[in-house]
């Protein structure tokens, strides 16, 4: 079993694409449907054995949720606020720019 890279409340950005958002549950490895997964154009398929994480995310245009894998993520340095409308209802923000889950059922 892999230890996830990252943390419930870590702000992360994609590698290769232009959105970020905050982790607000992760997968051990990859726990979606098949339908998804072949969605994904094969040569950028990422391997499902690595944890998977859930995003309240957001570009220059909408908010989404979106279902990333660890090997496209790091680490969110601007220290931005994630303006996504659900972030308020989960996440108190913390003054380093991270976010703290509130006291609520997730799943």
């Amino acid at each position: 079993m892999r230890t996830a890279k990252f943390r419930i409340g870590q702000v992360v950005r994609h590698r290769i694409y232009p959105f970020r958002g905050v982790i607000f549950d992760v997968d051990p490895t990859f726990s979606n449907t098949e339908e998804w997964w072949n969605a994904i154009p094969e040569d950028v398929r990422p391997v499902r054995d690595q944890p998977f994480y859930h995003l309240l995310a957001e570009n220059e245009e909408t908010e989404y949720v979106a279902y990333v894998s660890e090997q496209n993520l790091e680490p969110d340095m601007t220290g931005e606020p994630v303006r996504h409308p659900q972030v308020e209802e989960i996440f108190e923000e913390q003054t380093d720019g991270s976010y703290l889950p509130r006291s609520v059922e997730i799943h």
